[in-house]
Order: C-alpha cells, then sequence, then structure tokens
C-alpha cells in the first residue's frame, strides 16, 4: 500500500510540475475516454482537479442525451456531479464560477428525481456561492416549479440584499416573476 501511495503521490507530483501542458492539450486528455469515463475523472482528479475541468467534462457527458428522457443517462450525470461536488473543496472554490454551475446543475438534475434532495443541493449551492445571481435564480426557478411562488420571491429579495451580481439577472427575474410569469429568465436571458 505504501509503494502504490508513493506512485501516486509520485505522479500527482509529475503532472503538477509540468509546465508545458497547455489548455488544449488537457482538454484533450479530459475528453479522450468515450465509455464509463473512469479513466477522465481520474485523470481530472489527479491533474489539477479544478471546476473548469469537471464542468467540460460533465457538460460534454450530458449531450450524449437528454437526461429528461434516459433515466440511465440522468443517473450516470448525478453520479458523476456528486463526485466532483465531493472532490471540489468548497472553501477553496465558492468564488469560482465553474463551481457554481456545477453545484446548481448538480442540484436541478437531482429535482428531476427527488426535490426535497434538490432543495438541500440548492440551499448548499446558496450558501457556498451566494455572489453569484444565476444561483439564486436558479434555486427561486425551482420554487416557483413546486409552486412555491412565496419561497421564490424570498430568495429573490434576498440575493438583492447579499449583492449578488449581476443586479440586472435578478431585477430581470423579479419583474418576470411579478409579471407572473412561469420561467424567471427566458433562454436569452440565462
Amino acid at each position: 500500500i505504501t509503494s502504490i501511495m508513493n506512485r501516486v503521490r509520485n505522479l500527482k507530483n509529475k503532472y503538477r510540475n509540468e509546465e508545458n501542458i497547455t489548455d488544449e492539450f488537457n482538454y484533450t486528455k479530459i475528453s479522450a475516454d468515450t465509455t464509463d469515463n473512469s479513466g477522465t475523472v481520474n485523470q481530472i482528479m489527479m491533474t489539477r482537479n479544478n471546476p473548469e475541468d469537471w464542468l467540460c467534462f460533465l457538460l460534454k457527458l450530458e449531450k450524449k442525451g437528454v437526461p429528461q428522457m434516459d433515466v440511465n443517462l440522468l443517473n450516470r450525470l448525478i453520479g458523476r456531479y456528486s463526485q466532483a461536488v465531493t472532490a471540489l473543496p468548497a472553501e477553496k472554490y465558492s468564488q469560482d464560477e465553474s463551481y457554481a454551475r456545477i453545484l446548481v446543475r448538480f442540484a436541478e438534475l437531482k429535482a428531476l428525481q427527488d426535490p426535497e434532495e434538490a432543495r438541500d443541493q440548492f440551499h448548499l449551492a446558496r450558501l457556498n456561492c451566494k455572489k453569484f445571481a444565476f444561483v439564486h435564480v436558479a434555486f427561486a426557478q425551482f420554487e416557483l416549479s413546486q409552486e412555491n411562488e412565496k419561497k421564490c420571491k424570498q430568495i429573490l429579495q434576498k440575493a438583492v440584499e447579499c449583492s449578488a451580481v449581476p443586479l440586472e439577472l435578478l431585477e430581470t427575474a423579479l419583474q418576470n416573476f411579478h409579471l407572473k410569469k412561469k420561467q424567471l429568465l427566458s433562454d436569452e436571458e440565462k
């Protein structure tokens, strides 16, 4: 076990110390695996383990189908998003937009299976990434979809109070809420 751990540590150090690795090369390494993606996940975790690489990998995985229509894809996505959330420490990445997008998308996918677990994930996203307006808007949209208009309005108002940015996004969402629209933001506004 000690020998294996030393080898893993040496490999991690080797990848961290390589100065000539470009983003293009990293993207190629990340997207090389097309089967169960375990090789890709291991590669991400052993190299930089950052939100940008995880988000790129997860979005590519999502393009393989429609999670709302494919239960197997949905389960695989939820598993991979869960893995990403676990691998990325909140205290280190709470100011990172890619990390916030991972948390929000994870919660949105959970909403397709279990609204209560999704609510918990939205709370976690809001707690860890409160500076991003889109985090609050996504949570408010979830509450609106659950027919909880009072909670939706509360979330948006608290987001304004805590100075989430961009403020215009929150103002548009609040305006659409007051106009009784079912979507707080159009695809264009998102």
